[in-house]
């Protein structure tokens, strides 16, 4: 890998992938298209339109760790979850191999690049100022999304991970040798992770697993007259429906937004079993494993997050534990 290449800018970056989006466009003999990058953060995300005015979206993974197995398990997932009645998701569309996942040499990066081309949904991201009757929606489809996938079966070419400790199977930048934090931010992290796993194991010990989203917040959430459409499914797993709703409550700011997503799950079936302390785990657990993301990052913008982050964040770590502790 180049480490010169993700020295560059996030233009000069952008610049690149779009070429690259275009060589991968062409594997669906989508040629003289339009191409747009829509959204570079973990990954990089194009929108394409063709002559005729058909709109695809292409995720090209950058940043992602998941192999050709999770990308397949994740492909799986989703079209088992478009067959769920009132669920609605952007489909993957198989290239000309009549695959669903496409691969290119990134020579820029010294990277294999995998991407998925999925259909195009329209309306608008229901972003970080959702309404109550979108939550309340959020919260049902969720619940729907759970009980279904208690029946989701992988094919034998796919693999998915499974959510059991703190960091999701990723890479430690906390924790490991690689960690920049001082004795006293890393002797705090770790006593929060350890209460974290011990809640994690505890939930896990008691509750049935199954494949979940993994992502479920407003920017993954798009919203066009009067319905939700869920994408993003990169981060799915096998996990508990805890985890699900812990993932969405850690985005939204007030607890009547909150009491709105249980009010729609209920409305379906009964909310999993936990205490507020064990949420507080799984809403903590969120934050660190943000707060390590932005260490492993290339993205050059995320990088500059870091400091402010990492504050707010030993503020959060350091409540936690006068809450744990009394």
């Amino acid at each position: 890998m180049s480490a010169d290449f993700f020295d560059s800018t996030s233009e000069q970056q952008i610049e690149s992938f779009t070429k690259t989006a275009r060589e991968m466009l062409a594997g669906y003999g989508l040629n003289e298209v339009e191409v747009k990058c829509i959204n570079y953060e973990f990954n990089a995300t194009f929108s394409v339109v063709t002559g005729s005015g058909d709109k695809y979206a292409l995720r090209i993974n950058v940043n992602s760790t998941r192999t050709l197995g999770n990308i397949q398990g994740e492909i799986e997932f989703v079209n088992f979850s478009s067959r769920i009645p009132g669920i609605k998701v952007a489909r993957p569309v198989a290239n000309s191999q009549d695959s669903y996942v496409s691969s290119i040499v990134h020579p820029e990066s010294g990277r294999t690049l995998h991407g998925i081309l999925y259909t195009w949904l329209e309306g608008e991201e229901i972003g970080d100022e959702p309404t109550h009757e979108q939550l309340v929606t959020l919260g049902a489809a969720m619940a729907r999304m759970h009980q279904s996938a208690r029946e989701f079966k992988l094919s034998e070419k796919a693999q998915l991970p499974t959510f059991s400790d703190w960091l999701w199977g990723t890479e430690d930048f906390l924790l490991s040798s690689k960690s920049l934090l001082t004795k006293e931010q890393f002797t705090a992290i770790k006593s929060a992770i350890d209460v974290i796993e011990a809640d994690t194991q505890s939930l896990f010990a008691a509750n049935p697993i199954q494949v979940i989203h993994g992502d479920l917040h407003g920017w993954n959430l798009m919203w066009h007259e009067g319905e939700l459409f869920i994408f993003d499914f990169d981060d799915c797993g096998y996990g508990i429906p805890h985890q699900d709703l812990a993932i969405t409550l850690y985005y939204l700011d007030t607890p009547e937004q909150d009491a709105a997503v249980l009010e729609g799950y209920r409305t379906v079936c009964e909310l999993p079993t936990y205490t507020k302390a064990q949420m507080d785990s799984l809403l903590l657990q969120r934050r660190l494993v943000l707060l390590n993301y932005l260490y492993e990052t290339k993205n050059p913008e995320h990088k500059e997050m870091l400091p402010a982050y990492l504050e707010k964040s030993m503020e959060r770590v350091n409540g936690f534990l006068t809450g744990v502790r009394g």
